[in-house]
């Protein structure tokens, strides 16, 4: 067994030079992932279907180093997916890793909640996470040929996927476990490619739709100290507690893991 990764242990973190495709990168996590592998040094491919805000995103992560191409879709279809996919393979030869952050919630009781809204949160979440993959799948799969890492997928589970809920998420919570069963199927289907897929599950952690959750009024104080019984950390999470577990999937350190879904929970789903 080779010990050479002794000699710069930090090495085996390092996305320098390499090139990501992060969809929904302007949503809470997307924004994250983004700024987070262009500080690391990666080539960015950033993708949402809001131009402004991509904009804004692309801005910060070239402020930070990052070489930065937009593309102003979701991967909400097969031709989206490989317009994404030709994005990052045009400008940047390559396709390294794909970190899929597009998704959303629409929160209803089941009695109440439309057929059609439920469709939506597992096509969002589930369908376009299938597609995305699939696209980037077939590329990792053509440089594997020539000897090179096939890449690292990750996809984005959440507590939610192991655990119920009682204020009207079906859709979500039925959409996250079927992110960790593509996830682990995938971990199957692709280890022996050299193509690495995991899943990053966290809880409630601070951006701009939970900042109500941290403030410190009678409602935020309220209802995050009945969320904090539950998380052994006695905390909510910041971005930052993100960011680790992102470099770790993102980066070699994690080439025996595939398969896994990750909580970045402070211990909630442990309970």
């Amino acid at each position: 067994m080779s010990e050479d990764f002794l000699k710069d242990p930090l090495s085996l973190f390092s996305v320098k030079g390499k090139t990501a495709i992060v969809t929904g990168a302007t949503g809470a996590f997307g924004a994250v992932a983004a700024r987070t592998l262009a500080a690391a040094g990666a080539n960015m491919v950033i993708c949402a279907s809001n131009t402004e805000g991509l904009k804004k995103i692309a801005a910060e992560c070239e402020k930070l180093g990052g070489k930065v191409e937009i593309v102003a879709k979701r991967p909400s279809s097969e031709e989206n997916c490989a317009t994404i996919v030709n994005a990052a393979t045009n400008r940047f030869r390559s396709l390294d890793i794909l970190v899929v952050a597009s998704g959303q919630n629409k929160v209803a009781k089941i009695v109440d909640q439309k057929a059609e809204d439920f469709l939506d949160v597992m096509d969002a979440n589930v369908t376009q996470s299938w597609l995305m993959a699939r696209a980037s799948a077939r590329q990792m799969l053509k440089q594997g040929k020539d000897g090179k890492p096939g890449g690292k997928i990750i996809l984005m589970s959440s507590a939610r996927g192991l655990l119920g809920h009682p204020a009207g998420y079906t859709a979500y919570c039925a959409s996250k476990s079927a992110i960790d069963g593509i996830t682990k199927a995938l971990g199957c289907e692709l280890g022996a490619s050299g193509i690495t897929v995991n899943a990053l599950g966290p809880t409630v952690f601070r951006s701009p739709l939970t900042e109500w959750m941290f403030a410190d009024d009678e409602r935020g104080k309220t209802v995050r100290a009945g969320f904090l019984t539950r998380v052994p950390k006695g905390r909510l999470g910041e971005p930052e507690d993100l960011a680790g577990p992102l470099l770790f999937l993102a980066s070699r350190a994690s080439d025996f893991y595939t398969g896994h879904i990750l909580y970045a929970d402070g211990g909630y789903t442990a309970g």
